[in-house]
């Protein structure tokens, strides 16, 4: 349980403590508030004999932060945007297609003049930046690409996105960032993408993260950097390497495990 600091005491200490100690509080405070919320949910379960979710819960019962579904049909079908979701996702999976990879090899005639491409480390950039930058990697002439897309819906609280996954293979049959073709099989970790579109179908917004950093054999990059780790090219700076825990955050998990075992040997 999370303990409070009067303010007068946290001026009193030197920046890397305050860190510490404003860190710690906020951790505490998190794990009350899961906590607290696991034994109402585990509680209500008991009382009513089952679990409850969404609008199937009794009226009065305490609400679970879990438990609420969106109706999407209900929404879409009240959306002001003028393509509708099954239509929207067509023309998705035609931005998506070979013939026009969103934008690469149509010239970049689906995307919209004030067009961003916005990802977990590059962007936003724009129309242009995003055409060149593409182009200048050669990722076709150095890999066999399967994209392996999947599972596109219409986001009903942005009726002009539609979200999709994909798990991206390739085989490096060329020369890649100074490594020769090694013939290895690279295997990309999930990825979430998005394509928000204008009223008339341009892309205004492409996106996308990787959503299970220990899959795969890029180290959980996505996009080039994949492809340049998993070739042992890597740029030299942090964001192309592997996903490492800062020696605060370190620090911080261990003090909580020591204070976890503290507290074990009390009780």
């Amino acid at each position: 349980v999370a303990v409070p600091i009067p303010p007068e005491a946290l001026l009193k200490v030197k920046p890397m403590k305050y860190y510490l100690i404003a860190s710690a509080g906020a951790l505490g405070s998190a794990n009350a508030f899961l906590h607290q919320n696991y034994l109402n949910a585990k509680q209500r379960t008991v009382a009513l004999g089952s679990s409850t979710t969404g609008t199937d819960a009794p009226i009065g019962s305490v609400k679970s932060m879990f438990s609420d579904f969106l109706n999407e049909e209900a929404m879409l079908s009240t959306s002001s945007f003028p393509i509708k979701p099954s239509a929207l996702i067509d023309r998705a999976k035609e931005v998506l297609s070979p013939t026009i990879s969103i934008g690469t090899k149509d010239g970049g005639e689906c995307l919209a003049e004030d067009f961003e491409f916005c990802a977990a480390v590059v962007g936003p950039i724009g129309r242009k930046e995003y055409l060149s930058a593409l182009g200048s990697f050669s990722l076709e002439e150095a890999f066999d690409i399967t994209p392996n897309f999947f599972g596109l819906t219409v986001d009903p609280m942005q009726p002009n996105r539609v979200w999709f996954f994909n798990r991206v293979k390739g085989v490096h049959v060329g020369t890649f960032m100074g490594a020769e073709a090694s013939g290895k099989e690279i295997a990309y970790p999930p990825q979430t993408l998005h394509l928000d579109f204008t009223e008339d179908g341009k892309v205004k917004e492409f996106g996308f993260y990787t959503v299970d950093r220990r899959q795969g054999n890029t180290g959980g990059l996505g996009g080039a950097f994949g492809f340049m780790y998993g070739v042992g090219k890597p740029l030299p700076i942090p964001e192309c390497q592997p996903y490492k825990r800062s020696l605060r955050f370190r620090l911080l998990n261990f003090l909580g495990g020591l204070g976890q075992k503290m507290k074990k040997k009390k009780e």
